[in-house]
């Protein structure tokens, strides 16, 4: 039996394929498209999914789609009226999308798919989202947690999951939200909406991590009104969301002290103060509905998905924070992991198949064999050389970060979700004092303040790192930060945050062998088996999906070699001139 699940129309639009119950596929159409966080109908993404199995729409069984459109078309009704005339503008602009594709699903099936049944379930947004983190899981039954911007109208919620049936028991709903009270001062801060958030939480440490001592705090919860049991309630007064296509308000704007920062304004202390404050308020409310979760459901499991919880500070927090014991995390947590979410949601509960599968890795995107990179390799008179082994390929590469290059590794299928895993890296040594800065400058053009991550394998990780004994999963997705040991700090000062932290993913043999033999090489050179691992893309673009994605990459940046498969493209050999060529053989 085969099931896809879609989600489209808001951010990061995907595809999942689900084969009698096991996910075979899945990817966001952002890495087809080139366009980060499309939101297109998944086209692309759907077709990969497709031929991955060698399979045509005909063969698909069912579809589960990530939200009930006319319900969430219901609350931007809404949500327009209740703000009248100030919502007019707005109104006009979101009704021909809405009109013309997000509310005719089914049309738009059967026109781009040519999908002729009708066995197609409409999945509520959290629902979606729990489903992803609660039944892939691990766990045989968990307390269950998933926070966003907003669904149709729920924003939070919480319940409970056993076998193959959930219950969320509450929920918060629009325009309160955590989510779009962190998108709101991530755009105060000056940075994208629904794309920089985490930029937000990297910037978070530089502040006053102090309640007592952030003026910003008192101001921020002194416009939230907070239960014991961690449910909420904005001041709308304070926000206009609900009707503007902006975020912060001129009220906000006062109470801050100061205009929204444009783009190439100078980060201050007050910035910086800003991000700290936000952060402490989300982790107080999460914290809140967790330890009251707990104490309602007495389950010592935990499951998280949604925006939110990609916030791998908070996220390192959470079982030294609560009475859980386990935690697991869908690393595709913010819309695109609905997709996952709404098919498996459909096989296992509406279906009620018994759950047979467990998630154990991100790897669900496209492959590219070595005959198919050499085939690129070749039409486009690209310079490489050929690894006579694999004995050969460790040796030479941890060689070549150990001697302070910036390595492009491109191995396997794509990773699922914004992180970077070890199919699609960026990788170098976090030894060099000096690589953060030529990462952020010269290769990934970002922000000087952004920290980058250190990848270890999972039997290394307590020598190095205070983490959670036993080490939970969501570590192999980059989804936990925790404080690097103190006596290790200055020995890998480019992972080290400023705060002392590092955001961890940790690495077993059986889920990726030779990401694995590569750290424990450089580590037999280095004496420290840790490496930088930061995504292969820069500043604006989605992760490489493609062969002639990631040589584009490295010919447009600093990065000085490429091994991409059993091959070594080193960008010196190559004319720059071409990299930005249209006339690239497709690989």
């Amino acid at each position: 039996m085969y099931i896809l699940g879609i989600s489209c129309y808001y951010h990061d639009a995907s595809a999942a394929l689900l084969k009698d119950g096991e996910i075979v596929a899945a990817a966001e159409e952002e890495r087809f498209t080139r366009k980060k966080h499309d939101t297109q109908f998944p086209i692309n993404a759907i077709k990969y999914c497709l031929k991955s199995q060698n399979i045509s729409i005909d063969d698909i069984n069912y579809i589960g789609f990530y939200e009930k459109p006319l319900l969430k078309f219901e609350r931007i009704l809404y949500q327009h009226v209740e703000n009248y005339p100030k919502s007019l503008k707005t109104f006009i602009n979101a009704m021909p999308s809405w009109l013309n594709e997000k509310i005719r699903i089914m049309r738009t099936l059967k026109k781009k798919l040519g999908y002729k049944r009708k066995n197609v379930f409409f999945i509520e947004h959290h629902l979606a989202h729990a489903a992803s983190c609660f039944l892939v899981s691990p766990f045989k039954s968990a307390a269950i947690l998933t926070v966003d911007g907003v669904g149709e109208w729920t924003t939070t919620s919480y319940g409970i999951g056993k076998d193959n049936k959930i219950n969320l028991t509450k929920e918060i709903k629009f325009p309160s939200s955590i989510g779009l009270l962190y998108s709101t001062i991530t755009a105060y801060l000056g940075f994208s909406v629904n794309n920089s958030e985490y930029k937000v939480m990297g910037l978070s440490p530089y502040g006053v991590m102090d309640r007592q001592k952030n003026e910003y705090y008192k101001k921020l919860m002194s416009i939230i009104d907070i239960k014991k049991d961690g449910s909420y309630r904005l001041n709308m007064d304070y926000f206009i969301y609900d009707y503007k296509d902006r975020m912060p308000s001129q009220k906000l704007c006062n109470l801050l002290g100061g205009s929204v920062k444009k783009p190439d304004e100078e980060l201050t202390q007050r910035h910086k103060d800003i991000a700290a404050a936000l952060q402490m308020i989300t982790e107080d409310i999460i914290i809140k509905i967790l330890n009251n979760l707990h104490d309602s459901t007495k389950e010592e499991n935990i499951v998280l998905a949604g925006g939110v919880a990609l916030n791998s500070v908070f996220n390192g927090k959470i079982l030294k924070n609560t009475k859980f014991k386990k935690i697991w995390i869908q690393p595709n947590s913010s819309d695109g992991g609905t997709s996952i979410g709404a098919a498996v949601y459909v096989y296992y509960s509406i279906l009620n198949n018994e759950r047979n599968y467990v998630q154990k890795d991100a790897f669900l995107g496209p492959e590219y064999s070595d005959e198919k990179i050499k085939s690129f390799l070749d039409k486009n008179r690209i310079n490489y050389t050929t690894f006579k082994s694999r004995k050969e390929l460790l040796e030479k590469i941890s060689k070549l970060i150990f001697e302070d290059n910036v390595i492009g590794w491109f191995q396997g299928r794509m990773e699922w979700g914004p992180r970077a895993l070890g199919s699609r890296s960026i990788l170098s040594n976090p030894c060099n004092p000096k690589m953060q800065e030529i990462l952020n400058l010269k290769v990934k053009h970002r922000e000087k303040f952004r920290p980058f991550a250190p990848v270890v394998c999972k039997d290394d990780a307590e020598k190095y790192f205070e983490c959670d004994i036993p080490i939970p999963d969501p570590t192999d997705f980059m989804l936990m930060v925790y404080p690097i040991k103190e006596k290790w700090r200055k020995i890998i000062p480019s992972v080290t945050h400023v705060d002392g932290s590092g955001r961890l993913q940790t690495i077993e043999k059986n889920q990726n062998p030779l990401y694995y033999d590569l750290i424990k090489e450089f580590g037999k050179l280095s004496g420290i088996p840790i490496l930088i691992n930061t995504s292969f893309n820069i500043r604006g673009e989605p992760i490489v999906c493609t062969p002639l994605d990631g040589y584009k990459c490295m010919m447009g940046t600093g990065i000085d070699y490429l091994v991409m498969g059993n091959f070594l493209i080193k960008r010196e050999d190559n004319p720059k001139h071409i990299w930005d060529s249209e006339k690239y053989a497709k690989d």
